[in-house]
């Protein structure tokens, strides 16, 4: 894998576990022996904040930040995120997004309008995978590992191993939760 250099970038909301997604994937990064940098540049740590993280490994990774337009991944666990970070995508890029509303405090008070056909605006720009991630862990039991059911699905974009994936998931989420996000690993990596 040399030569290899990858951005991926990680948006959603807060409390959506963007953090932890972005944890897994550059401990995943880090074990397969890339440099490895992580940058949550944006955040609020309230539910309903806009998170950004974003995950840079390659054989020498400077900065943490990823420009505009050089992102090969966006990982996106709303709608509305995914095309509010779409420009950060490269051309030849793919985005895996979750396909879940939240309004944000603009909607919500009636300043502004949530946007329509976010889907298709988004399949029309890059290659778009849609993964309709809440509802398959709402069905799973388990609403909140949707993160880990969209992180699946976009890890068939990735370099690694699905047997190393499963394993740093298992040293990476809080030991209570263990089975759960590995089954919730695999119904991603299934979609």
């Amino acid at each position: 894998m040399s030569g290899v250099n990858k951005n991926i970038m990680i948006v959603g909301v807060g409390g959506q576990g963007t953090l932890l997604t972005s944890r897994i994937l550059g401990r995943m990064a880090t074990r397969a022996g890339f440099d490895v940098k992580l940058s949550e540049v944006h955040g609020m740590a309230q539910r309903g904040g806009s998170v950004v993280t974003f995950v840079r490994y390659g054989e020498s990774v400077a900065e943490p930040i990823v420009e505009e337009g050089q992102a090969d991944v966006l990982i996106a666990f709303e709608r509305l995120e995914a095309l509010r970070y779409l420009h950060f995508l490269k051309k030849d890029g793919v985005v895996i997004v979750n396909d879940w509303r939240i309004d944000p405090i603009t909607v919500v008070t009636g300043a502004a309008e949530y946007p329509e056909g976010i889907l298709d605006t988004l399949k029309a720009a890059r290659r778009t995978i849609v993964v309709d991630a809440t509802r398959e862990a709402k069905k799973m039991g388990a609403p909140k590992a949707f993160n880990v059911i969209v992180l699946g699905a976009a890890a068939r974009h990735m370099h690694f191993a699905k047997e190393d994936w499963l394993e740093v998931i298992r040293e990476t989420v809080p030991p209570r939760t263990v089975e759960t996000n590995l089954k919730a690993f695999e119904a991603g990596y299934a979609l």
